[in-house]
């Protein structure tokens, strides 16, 4: 009878040595998850807001000082978990700058190459971060060259190509990894108004957006989103006409947030309303959060705080009282040679004083009639 059994001989099991690697560094990416995974939640005071609590999320406290820390630890663990990554994988990225700065530094954790392909007009400090993580710079002179040419680098090498504007979304939100959205609404809970009536997130690369509005609705909470662009990006547009197709030829002057095409990790269906910007009104916007809070933040953070304003005085307006949250994205200390240096200014053609003026008189007085003139939509 057992001569009819065919079975293969038995030889020594796989070392499986690539498994060991990606144990070890997801180790080292979950310690670096506990050691830094929450941020303050920041109640400033504006006398003028009756009614209104404005919370702020501060993710500049990250050890690479920004938002795109988690998002940068959540790619990293997609694409070891994935098999994407493994040891001495070369590691490719297209940026304007802050997620390469956070990507450059678990490179270094994990003893990995990385190239970061960016716009020749990133800003110095974001580069020599770079660089001293032990990461290079590849420059392009069009914003709309990096995902080509981080896509040639990564297959000319046989890397891998990070791709933060495909794999934002789903890598942010996936296996509870740090949820950005689980610990706003955690830190929230003793508040006046534990369920903020707004959030106001500017869009990125699409994937905290997406994040925080997938969370709302699983969660069944009354919470609104809301989606701040800036002057130039193909996100508001897109929004309005439903075109995932649409582009922007000009460059964002905005670092970190608008996009020449419609990123893969933008969901326009999480949205509740969308919100574009002028860049004076950013800027301004930065330097006026930046004087109360007497430290400095950076111009996406302009855009949202300046988002915030909007929907609060649109609430004021109404009658309405609640909470809004929002996000300080990354320090200022970065933009000290662009947004706080008024020689660049004047060169950019980018008067703040009026938005300035406006945004001042609203949190201190509650004026929104500025606000309600401004014809934004």
């Amino acid at each position: 009878m057992h001569e009819c059994l065919s079975t293969p001989p038995i030889t020594p099991l796989p070392v499986c040595e690539d498994r060991e690697w990606a144990r070890r560094a997801i180790g080292i990416l979950q310690g670096d998850g506990r050691r830094s995974a929450d941020t303050h939640l920041v109640k400033p005071v504006f006398n003028g807001l009756r009614g209104i609590s404005i919370y702020l999320k501060d993710e500049s406290t990250h050890p690479t000082g920004s938002l795109k820390h988690r998002l940068a630890r959540s790619l990293f663990l997609y694409g070891i978990c994935n098999g994407k990554i493994r040891q001495g994988t070369m590691l490719v990225e297209a940026s304007s700058g802050s997620t390469a700065v956070s990507e450059a530094y678990f490179a270094h954790l994990l003893d990995l190459p990385f190239i970061a392909v960016m716009p020749r007009s990133t800003s110095r400090q974001k580069v020599e971060a770079i660089e001293r993580f032990g990461g290079r710079c590849h420059f392009v002179d069009s914003p709309a060259e990096v995902y080509t040419v981080a896509e040639k680098l990564a297959a000319e090498a046989q890397g891998h190509y990070l791709d933060q504007f495909t794999y934002a979304e789903r890598a942010t939100d996936w296996r509870g990894n740090n949820n950005i959205a689980e610990s706003i609404f955690d830190q929230m809970q003793s508040e006046e108004h534990p369920e903020p009536s707004w959030v106001v997130m500017n869009a990125g690369t699409g994937g905290t957006s997406a994040t925080i509005g997938r969370y709302i609705r699983y969660r069944n909470l009354p919470t609104r989103l809301c989606v701040v662009d800036v002057e130039h990006s193909a996100f508001y547009q897109s929004y309005m006409s439903g075109d995932r197709n649409v582009t922007c030829s000009t460059p964002s002057r905005i670092e970190g947030v608008g996009r020449p095409r419609v990123e893969p990790s933008f969901i326009p269906g999480v949205i509740d309303h969308m919100i574009k910007i002028p860049d004076a009104a950013s800027i301004a916007a930065m330097h006026v959060l930046s004087e109360r809070l007497f430290r400095r933040v950076g111009g996406s953070t302009g855009t949202n705080f300046f988002g915030v304003c909007w929907i609060a005085a649109a609430m004021m307006k109404e009658g309405r009282e609640g909470s809004l949250v929002s996000l300080i994205c990354d320090s200022g200390d970065r933009y000290a040679a662009t947004y706080y240096n008024q020689e660049w200014l004047a060169q950019n053609r980018i008067d703040i004083n009026p938005y300035r003026a406006m945004i001042e008189a609203f949190i201190d007085s509650g004026d929104f009639r500025s606000f309600d003139a401004t014809g934004l939509p």
